[in-house]
């Protein structure tokens, strides 16, 4: 079954894993660190949650650890591609990983 013979819903090439995990974000252009939370992965992008705002095309390396302090971490780089705001004011981006870190 190819991607255009599946329902609509069903057209990711990765599926979602919702987590709620602790995420540091270290931004490539700064110093600044943002802390957040990571709402849920995909192997080619993940949605997170923070109270700063940052812009489409950011790019920050992002730290996301287990709550449960399971290891390994994910690290990766990514940049932001979707940004909103949800009902309790928070900034929910949509981050592409463009490359796994060691």
């Amino acid at each position: 079954m190819g991607i255009n013979d599946k329902p609509y819903s069903e057209k990711r090439d990765f599926i979602r894993m919702k987590i709620g995990a602790p995420l540091n974000a270290k931004l490539a252009a700064a110093s600044q660190t943002i802390e957040g939370l990571c709402l849920d992965l995909s192997g080619g992008g993940l949605q997170v949650e923070t109270k700063q705002p940052l812009a489409v095309g950011t790019e920050a390396e992002v730290e996301v650890s287990s709550a449960h302090g399971h290891n390994p971490t994910l690290r990766a780089k990514t940049r932001v591609v979707r940004v909103a705001v949800n009902d309790a004011g928070d900034h929910v981006l949509g981050l592409e990983i463009i490359q796994i870190l060691a």
